[in-house]
């Protein structure tokens, strides 16, 4: 929390810089320029992502960087202990994929669309995380940047395992 009011009174300082030289410029350089701001200090709002993945897991980097152009900063872990790392998350073998990522205190596990990250930060369910579980082919980071995630399913996940529906491709 302490996080979003810091970064909040940050954006705020930026807009008002940006306010105080609309005097040398035109009206419309001003409007675009504080857009802009904005927007840059809407995109830096979004929390970090600590992901952990194998040494030589491409496709986890894939995903990482489907992250980064939806505006997350997304620290990486090289690990050679990831089920170690599940079982301290909670991800069961039923749950896991090649990655596990942790964001504002939620479990990411695998090809989960930036999409669906950002709609869990919103509704903020009482979950410990989200899953694609396996590894689907069409999913972000296993198929080419910018295509659609087709033919699967993200399924949210509480404490004892059990999954319901998030959202299907």
């Amino acid at each position: 929390m302490k996080y979003l009011l810091r970064l909040a009174v940050a954006a705020v300082a930026i807009l008002a810089m940006g306010c105080s030289n609309a005097a040398d410029t035109t009206k419309e350089t001003s409007q675009t320029n504080s857009a802009h701001v904005a927007e840059s200090a809407a995109v830096q709002m979004k929390p970090e992502v600590v992901m952990y993945k194998p040494p030589t897991c491409n496709c986890c980097t894939g995903w990482a960087e489907h992250l980064q152009r939806a505006g997350f900063k997304v620290v990486i872990h090289k690990r050679d202990d990831m089920q170690a790392i599940k079982a301290e998350h909670g991800v069961t073998r039923k749950l896991a994929s090649c990655h596990t990522a942790i964001v504002d205190g939620y479990v990411i596990e695998g090809h989960v669309p930036a999409a669906d990250v950002e709609r869990l930060l919103k509704e903020r369910p009482d979950i410990v995380g989200l899953t694609a579980p396996g590894m689907p082919q069409k999913a972000p980071g296993m198929q080419s940047p910018g295509l659609p995630p087709r033919g699967y399913e993200v399924l949210a996940f509480n404490k004892s395992g059990t999954t319901t529906l998030f959202h299907r491709y």
